[in-house]
């Protein structure tokens, strides 16, 4: 369904966002993400020469490079179109994720590596959402290998990790009682405080 009717308006800023995840012939998985500001307007902000339009003002792609237990075991960057010549020192700082874990904690050792002045705000972005694109692409991937190599799906006595995360996949609803019924109701384990 698109969206509704919209008064009359005329375009401003395009930002464009994609992430593709790759398996690795040594068993790694890549999960890649790429951004591109452009406006459709010459614009002269902060620039002694006007950028044209449609010129991007900002292009910057990351890859991150995960094991199967989602464990970062590299990043680079690209950062081929920025507003200002300090912009390139967020790259660097990127490294301090090496090693951390894909999972619970992500926003965190963002943060902690390229948190406010350490790095960049559109590359934290693109991190954190990074972690979704790894949980549609490696789950189903080793799923896809097992399938090709004929073994079965692994048994577990505790659900997916999606169940519990969003309206569709609650653990009391029905798309959970259809597909794993065994975890209708399930709630995880609390920490004691």
């Amino acid at each position: 369904m698109p969206l509704p009717a919209s008064p009359s308006r005329s375009p401003m800023h395009t930002r464009t966002v994609a992430y593709h995840g790759f398996r690795r012939e040594d068993g790694l998985w890549d999960i890649e993400a790429e951004l591109t500001d452009t406006k459709p307007f010459e614009l002269g902000l902060y620039r002694p020469k006007p950028l044209p339009a449609g010129a991007p003002v900002h292009h910057l792609a990351i890859r991150l490079t995960l094991d199967d237990e989602f464990v970062v075991r590299d990043i680079v960057s690209a950062l081929d179109a920025t507003p200002f010549g300090e912009c390139a020192q967020a790259g660097p700082p990127l490294a301090g994720l090496v090693g951390a874990r894909v999972a619970s904690g992500w926003r965190k050792a963002i943060d902690e590596a390229i948190g406010g002045t350490r790095g960049c705000t559109h590359l934290r972005e693109l991190l954190a959402n990074m972690a979704t694109v790894a949980f549609q692409t490696i789950p189903a991937g080793q799923a896809r290998l097992r399938q090709l190599a004929g073994e079965p799906e692994p048994v577990s006595d505790r659900p997916p990790f999606h169940v519990g995360g969003c309206i569709t996949w609650d653990a009391n609803g029905p798309t959970v009682q259809r597909h794993y019924p065994q975890f209708v109701g399930w709630e995880p384990l609390r920490r004691a405080r």
